[in-house]
Order: C-alpha cells, then structure tokens, then sequence
C-alpha cells in the first residue's frame, strides 16, 4: 500500500506545537522556541529532527525526565571558553542561551567554545549553527545522544548518533551549511520509517540487535545504526564525544538517558563554537570567497543519473521555499502520533488537507 500523507500550513503547525508544549507544562517564550525550532526542520525537509520528535518530548517530560522550567547556569567563564550547567532543561531552551554566549564571547575574543552539559535534546543541530552564523560568525555545534551506535568492531551500543554541523554568514538563506549525524543516517529516519508503516529500510542504515546487517525497519528500531564510513564514523562519533562529553565534565557514552527513556534525564552535552570572520578578513572578502568556491564546485560536470551538482543545504533551502508556499507533508502515521501526544495534554489538532 502507498504511504499517506497529510499537509499543513507552517503557521498552523507552529501554532499546534507551541500549544501541545504550554499544555506540557513549558513557559510561552519557551514552547515558542520549541516549537520553531522543529518546525523550521519540517520546512527544510529534515523531517526526523521535525515534529515527529514531539510525542517522544511529551511522554519525557511528562514522565519527569525533563526540568520543565530550568535554563541552567554558568559554571566557568575564561577568555573564549565557557562550560555551562543545564540543569536538566528542555535541550532548546539551553541552546538558545549558550549560542548567545557564544556570539558574545567570539565578539569579544575572536573566538570562543561553550561546552554544555546535562542538557536534553536541541532538535537539528543547524537550527543553532545558523543562529551563530548569522551574527557574522561561522558556527560549529554538536552533540552526544542516546547509546545507540556500536564502535566499529563491535556490537554493543557505545555512541550517539553525534551530530557535526558547521554554517557559514552568507547573504541569505543560500549560504553553505552541513549538518551530519556520524552514523549512515539519522536515527530519526529510522523512526520514521516505522511512524510511515515501511516495513524495509534501505541497506547500510543499520544493524540488528546482534550488530548483524539488517534492512528490517522493525529491527533497526530495535537495533544499531551503522557508523558512518566505517572506523571513519566512530572516530568522529568519539571526536564529538570528547568535546560535549569529556571536555564538559558531563555524562558519556553509556550514562546518556534519551528521549525514549523514561526512567532518568537524558544528561546530553552539546558544544557551540563560534569564529569571528571579521579577525581574519573583511566579512565582505570572505562572502566574495565563499561564492567564488561554491562556483567551482556547481562548476564540476554533473556525473551520469544527476542533472547538477547541489552543495551542503541547497536541497534544504530549496525545500523550505517550496513548503512556505504549498504546506508541510506528514505521512499519516506521523500525524496519527502527533494527534495522540497533543490530545495526551488535553490539546486537539487542526484541520489538515489530505493527500490521498
């Protein structure tokens, strides 16, 4: 049977998230975070770090995993470097605050790496690395998750799926951007997968519990994502660790939580670095050099099966300017768990246009 979907507005979606986060129990200006922030996923096509995130955020905080109201504190301030306490708040909230003190530390010393600790999870790692790029700085983040990811060579679960995301200032939404888990995919394509009914997944996505390939949605749910490259993936996965994780003096490896555990917080760590473009040359220079290699990349010949050569975020930009004019597309699985969350708060769904 072909997948169903549904679609809706953007605003109407915005609305609905934001409702079913007040009903959850978080503050107006926090629920408003929140719920751009995963809407703004949606929008660009990266719908596992979109509103499908949302029923696994309500049973969490429901469950009182999360500190609904906490937004954390400075532990250390030195120079450019920074190390900040979540304090077990919701993972966007404390994003928020520590790319603000990252823009304001690069400002002041050129550059500057906040590592954050005990915090839950942020959504797409661009949403953040775009707000610092657009103060005129590049911006690095990243982050830990949920024990999921074997090491390479093994079969038992050490690593997240670790993030790395790097975006640049650009003149506008078409600035280079790259936001990659460390395994073949994102786990939340593994979700949803299974939200959507599919029973296979395409090949090298993941192992089963055994660490045995597997193209079974049902058993990658239950399984192993598969590192990315090999022993390449887990040397960045153990990269991305030591930044969030070791250098935070935070939670690592196997004593993460996740959003699907709902016996203790999910203690997650992310890293906001940020680079003051204006130490090294003029912002206008830079913007000129960044068109200029971009050029000679979209320059190369496209290689048989492809009509061009697309750079890290034009599919993405290209999706959030088709979806701000004809609506978001959910499967209908998605939006069946998504009606379950908001109706769990007490919060009924808008009316949406389907697509069968």
């Amino acid at each position: 049977m072909a997948e169903q979907y549904i679609r809706i507005e953007a605003a109407a979606l915005e609305d609905y998230v934001r409702r079913m986060a007040v009903g959850v129990g978080l503050k107006r200006d926090h629920a408003d975070l929140l719920a751009r922030s995963l809407v703004e996923s949606n929008l660009r096509g990266v719908d596992s770090h979109g509103v499908q995130l949302l029923n696994y955020y309500v049973e969490h905080m429901l469950a009182g995993c999360v500190a609904l109201e906490a937004e954390g504190h400075v532990i250390s301030e030195s120079g450019g470097c920074m190390v900040y306490h979540a304090e077990n708040g919701v993972g966007q909230v404390v994003s928020d605050i520590c790319t603000g003190h990252a823009v304001r530390l690069a400002k002041a010393h050129g550059v500057a790496l906040v590592t954050v600790r005990d915090s839950n999870h942020f959504g797409a790692a661009a949403f953040w690395a775009k707000k610092i790029a657009g103060n005129g700085l590049i911006g690095i983040v990243m982050c830990n998750a949920t024990p999921q990811v074997p090491p390479w060579q093994a079969k038992d679960p050490r690593f997240g799926t670790n993030p790395i995301c790097m975006a640049v200032p650009g003149r506008d939404e078409h600035t280079w951007l790259l936001d990659m888990a460390t395994t073949t995919v994102a786990m939340g394509k593994i979700f949803k997968a299974r939200f959507s009914g599919q029973a296979e997944i395409p090949a090298g996505w993941a192992f089963d519990s055994e660490g045995v390939p597997t193209t079974s949605t049902e058993a990658a749910f239950r399984g192993l994502p598969m590192p990315l490259g090999g022993y390449k993936g887990s040397g960045l996965a153990f990269m991305v660790e030591i930044l969030v994780a070791v250098l935070s003096g935070g939670a690592m490896s196997t004593d993460l939580g996740g959003i699907r555990n709902h016996t203790k917080p999910m203690r997650a760590g992310q890293m906001f670095l940020a680079i003051d473009v204006a130490r090294y040359m003029p912002v206008e220079e830079f913007l000129e050099r960044m068109d200029d290699l971009v050029g000679r990349v979209k320059a190369a010949r496209p290689a048989p099966g492809y009509d061009e050569v697309l750079i890290a975020n034009e599919p993405e930009w290209r999706s959030r300017e088709l979806r701000l004019k004809e609506g978001i597309p959910l499967s209908e699985g998605v939006w069946n768990e998504l009606v379950k969350a908001g109706r769990s708060v007490r919060v009924e769904p808008p009316e949406v246009e389907s697509l069968r």
